[in-house]
């Protein structure tokens, strides 16, 4: 088994909602509710799930760009105090992220070359003379002209604005980079390209991915690992191939059910009303208001993951 990069044990992002004059709290949003995963060198883990199940906030959150609330950070082998934000310092060239959004990453004020250069000059990687070399690389790396580091953000198409954070991402040479949603704002026909190049870039480099997606589709085709998220928990996790395949839990089910298909006669598993806030979230099971599989007992006890063989799946009544 490969060394792990990135270990979450327990994590909690609960965010305080407050209300009245005097900004009481009144409730927490739990964004991240007791997620463990573990993410191996040269490996692509995938975390995928609706709109709203906490996958982007538990990704900014391994990094501390959202302050945890509570459990285990782990970065290559090293614990970390996840109150402290200078704890995180020493492992922030080895560990990048990739945004979701290409148009609004990038600092319209500052040339290409501005963008690039900078993590090169923080982390003192290269010296005023190299600058310009180091930032043609870059964007070769990419399949972008050297000519460009003259340019604007507002100059590029969202594909080409997307090669350009992952040559930000690639400019202070990591270990593991999450990638955040980092082809849904993209047309259809780029975003085979940008995904090509990062698989490209991950077997060059031996890099490790954190691949942040709701298309199972995608994930089916670019990670070794998955973990389903529900309303801020991990439901089902496992190898891809086995856990796309054989799943065991209703919602990775659902999801896999609602995948567009040429097959005649297939039909979607249409899932019930909208997912609960996370504010006030169902006792026991959080998906039982939705599930066609639910009982009693999904209401009165919370289901831990439960491991089959290589995958773990939290439901009392598993498909």
């Amino acid at each position: 088994m490969s060394a792990a990069l990135l270990e979450l044990e327990n994590l909690k992002v609960h965010f305080p909602v407050q209300s009245g004059v005097f900004r009481r709290t009144v409730g927490f949003v739990r964004a991240v509710d007791g997620v463990s995963l573990r993410v191996a060198a040269g490996e692509v883990t995938a975390i995928v799930g609706e709109s709203g199940c906490g996958k982007s906030t538990l990704g900014l959150a391994a990094l501390g760009l959202v302050a945890p609330t509570s459990g285990a950070i782990r970065l290559a082998g090293q614990s970390l105090d996840i109150h402290r934000p200078a704890a995180w310092k020493p492992f922030r060239r080895k560990f990048q992220i990739i945004f979701q959004d290409p148009y609004s990453s990038l600092n319209p004020r500052a040339t290409i070359f501005e963008t690039l250069a900078e993590p090169l000059i923080i982390h003192k990687l290269a010296k005023r003379s190299e600058l310009r070399d180091r930032v043609a690389s870059l964007l070769a790396r990419v399949g972008l002209e050297a000519d460009y580091m003259s340019r604007y953000p507002h100059a590029f198409s969202g594909g080409q604005r997307q090669r350009l954070s992952i040559a930000r991402a690639l400019a202070l040479e990591p270990q593991l980079i999450i990638c955040d949603e980092i082809v849904s704002a993209l047309d259809v026909s780029v975003q085979a390209q940008i995904i090509n190049l990062l698989l490209d870039l991950k077997r060059e480099l031996g890099l490790a991915l954190l691949f942040i997606s709701h298309d199972l589709a995608l994930v089916r085709n670019v990670s070794d690992h998955v973990n389903v998220m529900y309303l801020g928990k991990i439901v089902e996790s496992g190898p891809t191939p086995l856990v796309l395949r054989k799943p065991r839990h209703p919602y990775t089910n659902a999801l896999l059910a609602s995948i567009p298909t040429l097959q005649r006669g297939k039909k979607p598993i249409a899932l019930a009303g909208e997912p609960p806030s996370p504010v006030n979230p169902p006792s026991g099971c959080a998906f039982r208001t939705r599930c066609i599989r639910a009982q009693e007992r999904c209401a009165a006890e919370t289901p831990l993951l439960t491991t089959d063989g290589d995958a773990q799946a939290a439901c009392f009544f598993p498909m």
